[in-house]
């Protein structure tokens, strides 16, 4: 219920009361094409595909803070006051419900409205009833859970999170290598509701929890909500390695003020951020491809907490490149954007995507939703897609395929026969 949530909510009820328009939402502002470009026929998506309207959504969640919604809006201080008090009866009705919560995976918070079960099946009970009460309450008859909390330390998988039987011994067993993000994301499974994960955590990236998504044929997707700084990477990288130009090192920093500035101070939770940050540029520049303008690439991160920059998130890159016979350039770029705001969408965007994929039928990892992440899942042993042009190409040619259309491949030749 921190900032991303609080602005999303926030901002899809300000839409629906025509406040504002939903800008950097695909669903609502995107167009797909159909058929050859001498047809003319481009519709909206939400047009297209039968996406449930705004007017259907009914908002809830969970957090270590006792803040009801306009409460969180508030203190988050990405909106400006002037349309959170427009919107106050809306959010002060949205009260958190007491969460799950372990100091041992994010340690630079805590909070007092926190689930006090005996162990972690118990916990995910009490979560699953919390889900089955929110829907009787709100009379939703479809339900999608997305993780927006903070950041947990970086774990491997472990023993326990190779099988759905493992899994559930661990639960009972309060194994200590079961992350609260795992135990929401079980919960949602467990009662058939998409779940997608907006963290860089181990959550439904393990064996157990997409055996559980396959059993119950429930659509699944994450990891890391692609906004600032990666997203930037995903349209730069892609460009450099289609004109063959090479890379000799890429330095990013970031300075961000909101709780996920605070979370990411511990070396634990950044780490976690970290491993799906460095992997774009691996991915995409693909150096056992090409050698001589990527295999020496030198890729930092950092991120610093800056408390006044608050949710305004400044992303610096200093990138070095060279072209023809070697000669270096360099590119500096100082993206200064603002974390929730870019966040917001992506989370609209999914919610509808994955109840629209699960009515559907596609269950387990939805990989054509690649588009919104930083570490996209995939099949074990296939590796991920991250540029963000194929990305886009990939959810858009899904959207014609479920309807029904052709595919477009961009090829073009019949224009001139």
């Amino acid at each position: 219920m921190g900032a991303v949530t609080s602005t999303f909510i926030a901002g899809v009820e300000a839409v629906k009361r025509g406040l504002g328009l939903p800008i950097g939402s695909l669903t609502q502002m995107g167009t797909v094409r159909l058929g050859k470009r001498t047809e003319g026929r481009t519709p909206k998506i939400k047009d297209f595909v039968p996406l449930a309207p705004l007017e259907c959504l009914s908002f809830g969640g969970w957090d270590i803070y006792e803040d009801n919604g306009y409460e969180a809006a508030v203190r988050a201080n990405v909106l400006e006051r002037p349309i959170l008090d427009q919107l106050k009866e809306p959010l002060s009705a949205i009260k958190p419900m007491k969460a799950v919560f372990d100091q041992e995976y994010v340690k630079r918070i805590n909070g007092p409205n926190v689930k006090t079960e005996s162990n972690k099946m118990a916990m995910a009970e009490a979560l699953m009833q919390d889900i089955q009460d929110f829907k009787t309450r709100n009379n939703c008859n479809r339900l999608v859970m997305i993780w927006c909390g903070s950041t947990e330390v970086f774990r491997r998988p472990a023993e326990v999170h190779q099988s759905l039987a493992l899994f559930e011994e661990g639960l009972r067993k309060n194994d200590p290598a079961i992350a609260p993000s795992q135990i929401y994301a079980y919960a949602a499974l467990r009662l058939r509701v998409p779940f997608a994960n907006g963290a860089p955590n181990l959550t439904t990236d393990t064996p157990a929890l997409q055996e559980l998504a396959r059993q119950n044929e429930v659509a699944i997707c994450g990891k890391d909500f692609k906004t600032g700084q990666t997203y930037m990477k995903t349209l730069l990288a892609p460009g450099f390695k289609a004109r063959m130009l090479g890379v000799r090192g890429w330095f990013s920093t970031n300075i961000l003020g909101n709780r996920d500035g605070e979370v990411l101070e511990d070396p634990g939770s950044f780490k976690s951020k970290e491993e799906t940050k460095l992997s774009v540029l691996e991915q995409i520049l693909q150096p056992d491809l090409y050698p001589d303008l990527y295999k020496d690439l030198y890729h930092a991160v950092r991120i610093n907490y800056y408390p006044p920059r608050g949710d305004s998130k400044e992303g610096w890159d200093n990138i070095d490149i060279f072209g023809w016979l070697g000669y270096p350039m360099q590119i500096k770029i100082d993206f200064l954007c603002r974390d929730s705001i870019l966040a917001a969408p992506l989370v609209l965007d999914l919610v509808l995507f994955l109840d629209l994929a699960q009515r559907s039928g596609m269950k387990g990892i939805q990989e054509w939703l690649s588009f919104y992440f930083k570490g996209p899942m995939t099949a074990p042993g296939l590796y991920p897609e991250h540029d963000i042009f194929i990305q886009l190409m990939k959810l858009k040619n899904t959207l014609r395929w479920m309807q029904g259309e052709d595919l477009i491949t961009h090829l073009g030749l019949e224009y001139y026969d």
